[in-house]
């Protein structure tokens, strides 16, 4: 059963943007990918958070045990998962002066947007 395109486009982009994905602070931040948008053979999670007043999306064991270190920490004051290096060029530019190929969808040839995980 497939859950859907896989694909990445330049139209999937540009509805994550209109989405507001990767922007917002605190319970209005939206992360860049949910577990939602694609199918994981591993374990992922969605944890609510009482920092942000809001779900988390977590796609490992680890991304989900580091949440609760942040979420009990007295120093962080907000939690962005999944969080868009969206500065395409600078991305770009910097797998290039590394000697790394930057990623793209095979199909497309639309570059990925890379995200860290917190």
């Amino acid at each position: 059963m497939v859950r859907g395109r896989r694909e990445w486009t330049q139209a999937k982009y540009e509805r994550y943007i209109k989405e507001g994905r990767g922007r917002g602070s605190g319970k209005d931040y939206k992360p860049w990918l949910t577990i939602q948008d694609f199918p994981s053979k591993g374990r992922s999670s969605r944890t609510p958070g009482w920092k942000t007043n809001r779900v988390h999306h977590f796609f490992s064991d680890h991304e989900k045990r580091l949440f609760y270190l942040f979420e009990w920490s007295d120093i962080v004051t907000d939690i962005r998962e999944q969080f868009p290096l969206d500065n395409l060029d600078l991305a770009m530019s910097i797998a290039t002066d590394i000697g790394i190929k930057y990623p793209v969808d095979t199909q497309t040839g639309t570059p990925y947007v890379l995200t860290s995980d917190f």
